[in-house]
């Protein structure tokens, strides 16, 4: 099965390393980069930030090991980290994430 990861970072050097990192050490197939502004509260105040998201494409059973990564990596506190099942997608580019992993 395979699955996208999502994850932000505050600054575009830092989501570089961790995407270049996921891809070169063949955790991630391709990481895809956008900036996004967000809203949230922490520590009891709204918070609105300039962040960088990140996609994720990789095989479920690499999740643990791309989470454990980015937590190395990561200068948040608590960073976001969500794994979305990709329950089917166009084959041929499902082959290229499992030749891209090996």
């Amino acid at each position: 099965m395979y699955c996208l990861v999502m994850t932000t970072c505050p600054n575009r050097e830092e989501a570089q390393k961790i995407a270049e990192v996921l891809v070169l050490e063949g955790l991630a197939a391709c990481v895809q980069i956008k900036q996004v502004e967000s809203f949230f509260k922490w520590e009891g105040k709204l918070q609105c930030e300039k962040e960088y998201l990140f996609y994720i494409k990789t095989r479920d059973s690499h999740y643990q090991a791309v989470e454990e990564r980015i937590m190395k990596l990561h200068s948040y506190e608590v960073p976001e980290i969500v794994k979305l099942n990709i329950e089917t997608g166009l084959e041929t580019y499902l082959n290229w994430i499992d030749e891209s992993l090996k």
